[in-house]
């Protein structure tokens, strides 16, 4: 059953799936689309036609500007924005105040399972690929690869992770999940680190 809280602001023109749960103070803006099962946690922001998967979680505060499209399963942490201004400005050179007409959004793109970790953000235009985590604090400035585990100012890769969110360990020639055995052939054996970046 899809639970709305009363002080939650869910404008009448979003589609919200069911058995979803929106928190107090939350908002959903005009058009957003929330699959089957979402939770959007207290103060969170989804903006005009952004779209979410099914079974995503938006955590406290989260800020999630338009047009932002979340595969199924996704989870964005407490406090982490997507943004969506190449050049963020309140007025044009002139001084007049900008409006919906002075700028073109661009999307942050987040593929299934993924995961953005607490206060970090990630920079439009981005795309984000499944299954891939970006740490608490990250800014994500450059597209993501599948399983990568990106952190740092600006996220650099330091590592893949499974579906089960745990860092992988590269045995036999392959990637591994100590969690579930999971092998992971494809992603390479290198990736960028702080420390050779």
């Amino acid at each position: 059953m899809t639970r709305i809280e009363r002080t939650a602001d869910v404008a009448s023109t979003a589609d919200i799936g069911k058995d979803s749960s929106i928190w107090h103070l939350a908002q959903i803006r005009e058009g957003a689309v929330l699959g089957e099962n979402c939770n959007i946690g207290r103060g969170a922001y989804i903006g005009p036609g952004v779209i979410l998967g099914k079974n995503c979680k938006i955590q406290n505060y989260a800020l999630v500007y338009e047009p932002a499209r979340l595969d199924d399963g996704v989870f964005i942490g407490p406090a982490a924005v997507l943004t969506n201004d190449l050049f963020p400005r309140a007025v044009n050179p002139d001084g007049s105040r900008k409006n919906d007409e002075d700028w073109d959004a661009v999307a942050v793109n987040i593929g299934q399972g993924a995961s953005i970790g607490a206060r970090a953000v990630c920079i439009a235009p981005v795309n984000i690929g499944p299954w891939a985590m970006v740490a608490a604090g990250a800014v994500v400035n450059r597209d993501v690869p599948a399983h990568a585990l990106m952190a740092g100012v600006p996220a650099r890769q330091i590592g893949w992770v499974g579906t089960a969110g745990r860092r992988l360990e590269y045995k036999d020639g392959c990637w591994q999940c100590p969690a579930t055995g999971e092998r992971y052939e494809n992603l390479g054996n290198t990736f960028l680190s702080p420390a050779s970046a």
